[in-house]
């Protein structure tokens, strides 16, 4: 059910960031008089599940309806520069066609919902785009094409999915911010240090820790610890261990080993072992233990959490006592282990830590969620950068679907699915602004050159462009995914 809950929420994530992006397009578009000749929600290939249009006047629908043949037929054969022979083809007479055939009333939009969720697209007259519609950019240009249009309008439309990316984020963050307000674990609030994983205590910590700073500026936010460690080029980090501050110096190749064991936690707030509830057949439960019991020491160590199982995986049948704090009395309970754990689920990070809320009125969670959308696509460029950065392996830990589905919760919360929509919609934003063909950041580069030289790229250009780029972004979205599948079975 978990699985499902979060496959759900994804595609609707993702469903409604493709509707906002390609609306930036739609609505730059009509702007400026250029026909829009299908907006789809999904991929459909070879057909759709639904699709309405206005025709003559009248809305139609179809259900399952294949895809309708372009507005050109073959007219046969031309020879280009180079003497090679090419198909020629010529526009559909419309008005020749039955009355309600979809190829009618060109000057309105197609409708439609696809079948592959992964997507969505928003189809520009006269336009060079993952369509790859070569024949309708043989015919000469019309007014209400994209190619007809000036530079300026042609820009406007190819920004407008990235700024309503933008846009959607920033109002996103607003309204979490004024329902739910901003609520974070401060570092002032792990009192009892830190627990160190492998990696962690390769750099030089150790468990128990209490991190004050990192290169002497202090960090107020516990989860904001392993992200500036990661984007920040940290040199040194200061603790306070047994009583004493310390300076540790990094390692150089933290980032990279930090990436390369992402799974394993790095640091985690230490907690006490408090009892929350009993599993079935609880050792600790036949010992006499109850629910709010802590368990503070074994045979006269202190201890937390953390240390329970290894002290009895070293101390299998032999004797040992454990001693349980019970409201105001201290008890003390004889225990020979035979199995490395008491049984019992502890008390969540939120019942034994105090929170902090921050609460936002409508005015302040304005600002407050430009702030929040602003420093989030700040961190994932500095993200981008070390992906480019081949010290840091940091392109292994690249992930596709499964990885972004993962971050979604396993039960509905709404706080988190509007919160991850909008890191998502951020990221989409910056990823297709990125000067690639194919993605609108490559159509804004040739349109930039294009307002700066006064000189178009010819439609091979483009075509060519199109093409490569769209090698990159398929090469891209396999190395991803397949990184997915390979920690799957890992």
């Amino acid at each position: 059910m978990e699985v499902f809950i979060k496959i759900v929420q994804f595609i609707l994530s993702l469903s409604l960031l493709i509707v906002v992006h390609e609306f930036g397009h739609f609505l730059f578009a009509r702007l400026s008089d250029t026909r829009v000749e299908k907006f789809y929600i999904f991929f459909n290939p070879k057909f759709s599940l639904f699709r309405a249009k206005k025709v003559n006047g009248k809305w139609r629908f179809r259900f399952l309806a294949p895809n309708v043949p372009p507005t050109y037929e073959p007219d046969g054969f031309t020879t280009d520069e180079k003497g090679r022979k090419e198909p020629k083809y010529k526009p559909v007479d419309l008005d020749t066609l039955p009355e309600d055939d979809w190829r009618r009333s060109p000057e309105n939009t197609e409708w439609g919902l696809g079948w592959i969720p992964l997507g969505g697209y928003c189809k520009i007259a006269g336009m060079i785009d993952e369509s790859m519609d070569k024949e309708a950019m043989k015919q000469p240009p019309q007014p209400w094409e994209f190619r007809a249009k000036k530079a300026v309008p042609r820009l406007l439309m190819m920004a407008g999915g990235v700024l309503f990316n933008f846009l959607l984020a920033l109002l996103l963050f607003a309204m979490t911010l004024y329902v739910w307000g901003e609520q974070y674990l401060p570092n002032s609030a792990v009192r009892y240090g830190v627990v160190c994983d492998s990696t962690a205590l390769r750099a030089g910590l150790q468990n128990g820790d209490r991190i004050l700073s990192i290169d002497h500026k202090p960090v107020d936010h516990f989860t904001q610890i392993v992200p500036t460690l990661l984007l920040e080029d940290a040199k040194t980090i200061q603790v306070v261990r047994d009583g004493r501050e310390t300076d540790i110096t990094l390692p150089d190749n933290l980032v990279a080993d930090i990436l390369q064991h992402q799974n394993s936690g790095f640091i985690s707030p230490r907690m006490p072992a408090v009892i929350a509830e009993f599993m079935p057949g609880s050792p600790a439960q036949k010992l006499g233990l109850q629910t709010g019991d802590t368990i503070v020491s074994i045979s006269g160590q202190r201890i937390f959490l953390d240390q329970i199982r290894p002290i009895l995986a070293d101390s299998l049948h032999r004797p040992l006592t454990l001693g349980v704090k019970r409201g105001a009395q201290y008890l003390e309970f004889p225990y020979t282990p035979d199995t490395t754990i008491l049984g019992f689920y502890n008390q969540s990070i939120s019942d034994l830590f105090q929170f902090n809320t921050t609460r936002y009125s409508l005015a302040a969670s304005i600002p407050a969620g430009i702030r929040k959308g602003w420093q989030t696509g700040a961190d994932y460029l500095k993200q981008l950068k070390l992906i480019v950065k081949p010290e840091t392996k940091a392109y292994e830990s690249l992930g596709g679907f499964i990885a972004i589905g993962k971050i979604f919760p396993g039960m509905w919360d709404w706080e988190s699915f509007w919160s991850l929509t909008a890191f998502l919609s951020i990221i989409l934003a910056i990823m297709n602004i990125l000067p690639i063909p194919a993605l609108d950041g490559g159509h804004i580069l040739f349109l930039l050159v294009e307002i700066v030289t006064g000189r178009k790229p010819s439609d091979k250009v483009l075509e060519y462009a199109q093409m490569v780029g769209m090698l990159l972004l398929l090469l891209l979205l396999l190395y991803a995914n397949g990184n997915d599948i390979v920690k799957l079975f890992r």
